[in-house]
């Protein structure tokens, strides 16, 4: 049986209830955290947020759709177009890796269009399929299959935007 990502809507504030519900019945799921920066009584400490409000992703079949309908504090899948919305694989991938590089990320509603980066930390990652987009010393992360894109604040000499072509048997940049 095929197994797609879907987005379900939940009740608010009870996102990470629902992800440990749904692993607890053994339902594959991600509920992305942001770290955000909190300076509480001149104390610096890292906290964690959901990233998506009254979001979960999770990773079923058609036969346990029902199952996850029926987990407490679900509200629903979300549809588009009388159909829930199915998640790329790729796109729930690169949140991921999205929010293991950065912090602080501002969730936002965009249309959709971007250019070719490798984002160069401590090793060079290429993400490609025009999702990420650079601006200045912002990083955009595009989701198309759910209209938002995530972006972050880099440091400088952290990116660098490429052209590529491709030869035969290889990648020429």
């Amino acid at each position: 049986m095929k197994k797609n990502w879907y987005a379900i809507y939940t009740k608010s504030h009870c996102e990470i209830k629902v992800a440990a519900l749904l692993t607890k019945k053994k339902i594959e799921n991600y509920c992305p955290l942001n770290r955000v920066a909190s300076n509480q009584l001149n104390k610096n400490k890292i906290i964690y947020e959901t990233l998506f409000p009254s979001f979960v992703f999770v990773h079923c079949s058609d036969t346990e759709k029902d199952i996850v309908k029926q987990t407490s504090s679900v509200i629903n899948f979300v549809y588009w177009l009388g159909k829930p919305v199915i998640v790329k694989d790729l796109e729930i991938e690169n949140i991921k890796h999205f929010t293991k590089q950065y912090e602080n990320i501002k969730l936002e509603k965009v249309s959709v269009m971007g250019n070719n980066v490798r984002i160069i930390n401590n090793t060079p990652t290429d993400i490609n399929n025009n999702t990420i987009s650079v601006k200045g010393s912002s990083c955009r992360l595009l989701l198309p299959s759910l209209g938002y894109s995530l972006m972050a604040e880099v440091g400088k000499g952290v990116t660098d935007v490429f052209n590529y072509s491709f030869d035969i048997n290889k990648i020429v940049s």
